[in-house]
């Protein structure tokens, strides 16, 4: 049996390493036709009209899309409403998974009300797409001072439709390929194009960033602290994600036949990032649309108003009203949407069915309110790191004078999703590492 141990781990190996290629290269090949797919323009537009338009659009929602779509927005491609529709048709169905007493039913069910769930979650991408596509069409036209942007004459039925439809099947296409990721490739389908979009921008931001040390704009020192920020910041983010706050809970157990009481012990674990990102999306984007629209409004000369001026001088990024309601908007939706999705009461009736107990908390009301105590520290903790992050991006640019975007948002998501990654590849190689063993030792379940 001894000399068969450095071929079982051998062969242990190779099965592993086998299924995780063929997975990374699964991944890998999805990711560049997403990647070829961002640099495909749309039918009947000129893109390289509006791409010297959208690169002088800055502190706008139009940055959020243009993130997350890996820079499609701005080349005007198929997939410029990118997987945005799918994470709004996501977040919406979750939040009506503890509002609407059908889907709460519903989402008891198990695996088959999962699946149903993630049906309707698609069913309301379509249609989100669908209403996203055709404003998209109908005011692109007419968002700019004429016709010049399109390749035929005039604006027809055809412009529309085709757009429409470009627009539409690049958002449901890139979402058919989230799932084959996740189903044949490692971690969330969604996920990582959203990170593949983030980080295929960092190259560019680097370049951009070597030019300017070359130029004398920026020094040596200051490249530095940009460094060395971006590591603490980034360290910071990983031990956040990472930490929790334990609860000890106790299970009493009674042998009715030998009148023996056992008592075993675990923890409840919270985490104290339970938000995840949605607070930063939801106030960048409720922040921003202000001045999106006050912008446009300018651009068109609809009301030469002087106060309208003013108002979106105030709500750019970096300026004391637009940070004040930034960081109001980020702990208002750190507490609102941890406290939609975690119920203490709920998880107090649980341990108290399961016959689980704190030790010197009574069952049920007490219970409830003691982790109700709990979960308002890790929410002030939560909400303060997250404005933090979200806040690193004006401090770079107006005390380091940093010449590139560092944005809190893209940051968690890059974290997340690189833990997450880590995370299945760890889970990956021990299923199969199991599944080994119970084949050596003739076992099946």
């Amino acid at each position: 049996m001894l000399k068969k141990l450095p071929n079982y781990f051998k062969n242990s190996f190779n099965s592993n390493y086998l299924e995780i290629k063929n997975r990374l290269s699964f991944l890998i090949f999805a990711l560049i036709i997403f990647r070829i797919g961002s640099f495909i323009p749309i039918p009947s537009i000129h893109s390289t009209i509006i791409v010297k338009i959208l690169k002088n659009s800055h502190s706008t929602i139009m940055d959020i899309f243009n993130m997350f779509s890996g820079g499609a927005l701005r080349r005007v491609s198929i997939f410029s409403l990118g997987i945005m529709p799918y994470i709004s048709a996501s977040i919406i169905i979750q939040l009506l998974t503890f509002l609407y007493k059908p889907l709460i039913e519903l989402k008891k069910e198990g695996e088959f009300g999962r699946l149903t769930i993630n049906n309707y979650t698609k069913n309301f991408t379509l249609i989100l797409a669908i209403i996203q596509s055709i404003i998209i069409a109908i005011s692109l036209p007419y968002f700019y001072d004429d016709d010049s942007i399109l390749c035929s004459k005039g604006i027809n039925y055809y412009f529309y439709i085709t757009t429409s439809l470009s627009l539409v099947t690049g958002t449901m296409f890139l979402m058919w390929l989230g799932d084959l990721i996740t189903e044949r490739g490692l971690g969330n389908g969604i996920s990582i194009i959203i990170f593949s979009g983030i980080v295929a921008s960092l190259p560019e931001a680097c370049l951009h960033t070597i030019k300017n040390v070359k130029s004398s704009n920026l020094s040596y020192f200051n490249l530095l602290e940009i460094f060395i920020l971006v590591f603490f910041v980034i360290f910071f983010v990983v031990f956040i994600e990472r930490a929790q706050r334990k609860i000890l809970i106790y299970y009493s157990n009674k042998n009715n036949n030998r009148r023996l009481n056992t008592i075993q012990s675990s923890y409840l674990p919270l985490k104290i990032n339970m938000s995840g990102v949605i607070p930063a999306i939801f106030s960048a984007s409720l922040v921003l649309f202000p001045a999106t629209i006050s912008s446009w409004i300018i651009h068109k000369n609809l009301f030469n108003f002087l106060f309208l001026i003013k108002i979106s001088q105030c709500i750019q990024p970096g300026q004391p009203i637009y940070i004040i309601l930034y960081i109001l908007s980020i702990i208002f939706f750190c507490f609102f949407y941890t406290n939609l999705t975690f119920n203490p009461r709920e998880t107090a009736e649980n341990l108290k069915k399961s016959g689980a107990f704190i030790a010197g908390i009574r069952p049920g009301e007490q219970t409830s309110i003691y982790i109700e105590n709990i979960m308002l520290k890790l929410i002030s903790i939560n909400s303060m790191y997250i404005v933090f992050i979200c806040l690193v991006p004006d401090f770079m640019r107006n005390i380091i004078h940093a010449p590139f975007y560092f944005g809190g948002t893209s940051l968690l998501i890059v974290v997340v999703v690189i833990i997450d990654f880590i995370s299945q590849i760890q889970t990956l190689m021990m299923s199969n590492r199991y599944n080994s063993i119970f084949k050596k030792s003739n076992l099946s379940f």
